[in-house]
């Protein structure tokens, strides 16, 4: 079986923000705006970060591999609402872009620097093994926020079946 770049990067990151977004408006019906600034630790971003960082993450992933301009968010969103409406503007976006160029980036070289340290992946390397990892350790920390904020919300509704 092959996959193309394409449909390792588009649909999943879609997919994964239709999830957040659902999973958002739970908060929203828990109670809330007060959940933005929630954080698991005092050393991790709180929500509105986590879903800033998904944003960035996949709107860059799918911009260097379609070598492409990303849309410049302010990461100033200050209620669930706000999020809501950073998924919906990523989404339409992502999906936005020409599938022949994210193809087109299957073999790109793409260099990254983390804590000092230049590592190059080829678009595809750097799909599968940062920005998806990436994506969705942000995805699941907004998940485990809004759970132990007491949410209800559970593994279903974070893969996507919860209803």
């Amino acid at each position: 079986m092959s996959i193309s770049t394409y449909d390792a990067s588009a649909p999943v990151f879609v997919r994964g923000f239709r999830v957040l977004s659902e999973l958002l408006a739970k908060a929203e019906a828990h109670g809330g705006d007060s959940l933005v600034e929630a954080r698991l630790a005092p050393d991790m971003l709180n929500l509105a970060g986590q879903v800033q960082r998904a944003s960035d993450t996949a709107k860059f992933a799918v911009a260097r591999l379609g070598d492409v301009q990303p849309p410049s968010f302010e990461d100033n969103e200050a209620t669930i609402a706000d999020l809501r409406k950073r998924i919906d503007a990523t989404v339409a976006w992502i999906q936005s872009v020409d599938r022949a160029a994210l193809e087109a980036g299957v073999t790109r070289e793409i260099s990254r620097k983390f804590k000092d340290t230049e590592h190059s992946f080829t678009g595809a390397s750097y799909l599968l093994t940062f920005a998806i990892p990436n994506f969705f350790f942000h995805v699941t920390t907004a998940y485990d926020i809004l759970r132990h904020n007491g949410v209800s919300v559970g593994k279903l509704d974070y893969l996507g079946f919860g209803g």
